[in-house]
């Protein structure tokens, strides 16, 4: 993290965390760091939850109503930088009740009626507001993936670990029943040793390559373009740029990011991984022209090594947001004895062993020996496997769907919840397994952009071949060109402006 960028979290989290007090002004010019506030408001087993989301885009509204399908749990206050999302949270979740709305996020956290918040921004966001909920004495779930850049995630865990509050990061699939059952499958050893792993998300369709809808009173007055950009590089108003964000490096983190991660995140949970030790990413922009500098087609290979947990195995994802033919996702984790498709409602368990006798004939050089030596040759191996070793076991398939009324999404916020009032830390997705989810992603993108195989270490969660400091955020990235996906231009990054 460089030096400018530091300055400006603690800055950030120093006036979030105690503003409370009611003297930011005086917390923003003392030295150090800021203190923990640790228990503002104890929370429990017959209280009811009191959230908060900040950004209320598409998924911050999906994320609201999953929280709220949990009970004792109500929404208390909202941000976002776009007048128009304020004024539709009051009518689709407070119909009859005030709901607080504000475009500064740190306003939320200072409220003591707030228990959680939802950290449902653009990518370049999730470290500051996590961090400063986190010092402020809130409980977060942060969406995925967890941090914008490799070098935040350690921060975010430091801030956890310190402030002894829950928080959860969103990749909600592996709270479904399917994954559930995946993982009881793999540890049962009914797939054997696991040695590939595949996936692919194809999709052909504008909403499905993030050009979403633009409201056509989008300005630089109906929303806060400043604080948007927050330690972005600076650039003049663009609409796009707000509502699809997605489609830009300085505020997302493209395929990999937005996909990739929900399969690396399940991977681990199916698995037990720590994660892989090398990444490499191939692809270009194909098709989807429209000024994004992200790849729309993109394939990533990962190598993970053999641990306690498991043997070692490769895993291949793809996206490609171009396929005009016909799509047919489809994730298998396969091992020597078996395989599981599945998604994130049902799943396909297929077993299939091989005899011990490995059979001779058919194209085989068997037909190559003379007549003498294939007599010897059937000899010696009616000797050596008898008849029951020559047949495998007939294969196997079994379906698992799952239950109609499995809600992974809600059942995600459920575990998150139960965490708050007991006062755990232990959720499904704490921070260093969201990190562990997160890392090879970014690294994905790493590969991509700067054409390099990423050497990561899974255990230490410490990058082995980090980009040179011209790549990190704040400071001139390299000139490297992808095929249709150029990197952004160098700029410096600019600090969120006071409103």
């Amino acid at each position: 993290m460089t030096s400018s960028r530091r300055t400006f979290l603690q800055k950030l989290t120093a006036a979030s965390a105690l503003a409370a007090s009611g003297t930011v002004s005086s917390v923003m010019a003392r030295s150090g760091a800021p203190a923990y506030i640790p228990n503002l408001k104890k929370v429990s087993p017959n209280d009811k939850i009191r959230i908060a989301t900040i950004g209320m885009g598409i998924q911050g509204n999906y994320d609201t109503m999953a929280a709220l399908r949990n009970p004792d749990v109500e929404l208390v206050a909202v941000a976002d930088l776009y007048d128009g999302r304020l004024e539709h949270a009051k009518t689709a979740f407070a119909k009859d009740r005030d709901l607080f709305t504000t475009r500064d996020y740190r306003e939320i956290l200072t409220r003591s009626d707030v228990d959680a918040v939802l950290v449902v921004t653009p990518d370049h966001w999730h470290d500051h507001i996590t961090i400063a909920a986190l010092k402020a004495g809130k409980n977060v779930y942060c969406e995925k993936p967890m941090v914008h850049h490799i070098n935040e995630g350690k921060a975010v865990i430091d801030a956890w670990k310190k402030s002894g509050k829950t928080m959860q990061v969103g990749s909600q699939r592996i709270s479904s029943a399917a994954f559930q059952e995946a993982k009881r499958l793999v540890q049962a050893g009914e797939i054997g040793a696991i040695n590939y792993i595949e996936s692919n998300n194809d999709r052909f369709n504008a909403i499905g390559a993030w050009n979403y809808s633009v409201p056509p009173d989008a300005s630089a007055q109906t929303l806060d373009w400043d604080r948007f950009l927050g330690d972005a590089p600076k650039r003049p108003f663009e609409a796009k740029r707000f509502f699809r964000w997605r489609n830009y490096r300085d505020y997302g983190t493209g395929v990999a990011g937005d996909l990739f991660v929900h399969l690396i995140t399940g991977v681990h949970f199916v698995t037990n991984s720590l994660g892989p030790t090398r990444i490499y990413s191939s692809g270009n922009l194909a098709f989807w022209k429209d000024g994004r500098d992200v790849p729309d087609v993109m394939t990533s290979v990962m190598d993970y090594p053999k641990t306690d947990a498991h043997e070692a195995f490769q895993m291949v994802l793809r996206v490609n947001f171009a396929n005009a033919g016909k799509i047919q996702n489809v994730t298998r984790i396969i091992g020597n004895e078996g395989q599981i498709e599945f998604s994130e409602n049902n799943l396909i368990l297929t077993k299939k062993k091989l005899p011990i006798a490995p059979g001779y004939g058919n194209y085989d050089s068997f037909f190559t020996f003379t007549e003498p030596v294939q007599q010897e040759f059937v000899r010696q191996y009616d000797a050596q496997y008898p008849p029951e070793t020559r047949k495998a076991e007939p294969a196997k398939e079994v379906r698992f769907d799952s239950p109609k009324t499995d809600d992974a999404h809600a059942q995600h916020f459920a575990d998150f919840f139960k965490n708050v009032r007991a006062g755990s830390q232990g959720t499904i997705e704490d921070p260093v397994f969201g990190f562990r989810a997160a890392a090879p992603v970014l690294a994905c993108n790493e590969s991509y952009f700067e054409q390099k195989v990423v050497h990561w270490d899974p255990v230490t969660m410490t990058q082995k071949n980090p980009s040179a400091p011209a790549a990190r955020p704040g400071v001139a990235r390299p000139n490297v060109a992808r095929p249709g996906a150029p990197s952004p231009k160098a700029a410096a990054k600019k600090p969120v402006a006071k409103r």
